[in-house]
This record gives C-alpha cells, sequence and structure tokens, in this order.
C-alpha cells in the first residue's frame, strides 16, 4: 500500500480522487512515485483487491494486456462494481480471477472461463473461510492484501493480516472523511482496546524523493 503521512490512501472522498493519478499532478511527490509501483512488482503470486478499488482504477474500461500480469487476483465485489467488462479483463490478462461475493446476480457468474473461480457467501463473506478455501482448495500459501481502508479493517480484526508492508509519500492530505489505511468502526469501550494491534518494525528504507519503505509485522 501507499499512504500519506497522515495515513490517506486517496486524495479525497470521491471516486474522482485517487492516488495513482493524483500524484503525478503534484510537484514533490510524481519525482518518487515509480519507486512505489517498482516494489508493487516484488508482491506475491495472489493479490487480495475490492472490486470497488479495481473500477476505481478502471479495469472496466481498460483493454487486454497482450502480456498476462503473474499473479491470480481475489477480488471482493458485493455492490457489484465490476462489471463483465472487468472480470474478462483479469481472465484474459492475470493468470487467474478469484470472485469472492454474496451477490448471487453479479455478472461474473454469466462468464466461463477455467482460470474463474468464484467463492459465493448467500449471506455475510466469511473471511476465514476464505482465505482457508484460497490455501486448501486452490494451493495458496500468501496473499498481498491491496484493498481500501474498510476492508483492510475487517481483515485486521479478524487476525488476517500478518505483514504490513507499506510506502509512505511526503505529504499531508487531510480530510476526516478521505480514507486511511485502516478505517472501519471507531474503537468506544476498553474492551475494544483489545482489537487494536501491535506491531514490530522489520525494515525502514528511506527511498529517494523523501519516501520511505516500511515493512512490519503483526504481533497479536
Amino acid at each position: 500500500m501507499i499512504s500519506s503521512v497522515d495515513g490517506k490512501i486517496s486524495t479525497g472522498d470521491v471516486d474522482e480522487r485517487d492516488v495513482d493519478k493524483d500524484y503525478l499532478k503534484i510537484t514533490g511527490l510524481k519525482e518518487g512515485l515509480q519507486q512505489y509501483y517498482d516494489l508493487e512488482q516484488r508482491t506475491d503470486i495472489v493479490s487480495v483487491n475490492s472490486g470497488k478499488v479495481q473500477a476505481k482504477v478502471g479495469v472496466n474500461t481498460r483493454p487486454s494486456r497482450k502480456e498476462k500480469i503473474g499473479c491470480t487476483f481475489v477480488v471482493i465485489d458485493n455492490k457489484p462494481h465490476l462489471k463483465s467488462s472487468g472480470v474478462k479483463y483479469f481472465i484474459e490478462s492475470s493468470r487467474g480471477l478469484v470472485l469472492v461475493t454474496t451477490n448471487k446476480d453479479h455478472p461474473a457468474f454469466k462468464i466461463k472461463a477455467d482460470n474463474l473461480n468464484i467463492l459465493y457467501y448467500p449471506k455475510k463473506i466469511d473471511f476465514n473461510d476464505v482465505f482457508e478455501k484460497l490455501r486448501s482448495k486452490f494451493g495458496f500459501k500468501r496473499a498481498t492484501i491491496q484493498t481500501g481502508g474498510t476492508l483492510n479493517s475487517i481483515l485486521l480484526r479478524e487476525g488476517l493480516i500478518d505483514k504490513v508492508s507499506f510506502v509512505i509519500a511526503p505529504a499531508l492530505i487531510g480530510g476526516k472523511n478521505t480514507s486511511t489505511l485502516i478505517d472501519g468502526e471507531s474503537l468506544r469501550s476498553v474492551s475494544d482496546l483489545n482489537k487494536i494491534k501491535t506491531l514490530k518494525l522489520e525494515k525502514c528504507e528511506k527511498l529517494k524523493q523523501s519516501y520511505v519503505h516500511l515493512v512490519y509485522k503483526v504481533m497479536n
């Protein structure tokens, strides 16, 4: 993930605002942004994403790649945010797509492909079951999670994140409604404090143009 110094993973609270396109317009950020994309290429061969984020970055209108991406995408998508064209993009441009949804009318159900698999949950997604199936059914031992702040918070609360690797961009964005690395419901009571995850620093690397790469192990 990439975030600003104040933890924002977007440049605003509307879909039109997006780090990937907006940082390129800002002097002091655009010069070092490529370092993040270079690090992103070193992720696991399984990438967990949300349909909302993928639609935001344009997969529904993106043409298929001539050379396939060397990873399998696991996309959580209930609304749905992915259109048929977005589903086909993943099928044609990557090793495969595992769609996780509660929406029985998702367009993916109308598409047949050897590298398309659907994990359907009638009421609520059981994320512990999802990751167990990724391991037992598909043989995936590790996955890189690249979702939005709300889904990140769910996975963190359920103990499904064991390591945090993110690049800090030299920027302060602000905005109380702008998504952060971890969003979700706020903690209120003393008993909620056990939901806080402590971290152990494994790597702190100063990059060019005042960017920083941090890697933490999640301790509890």
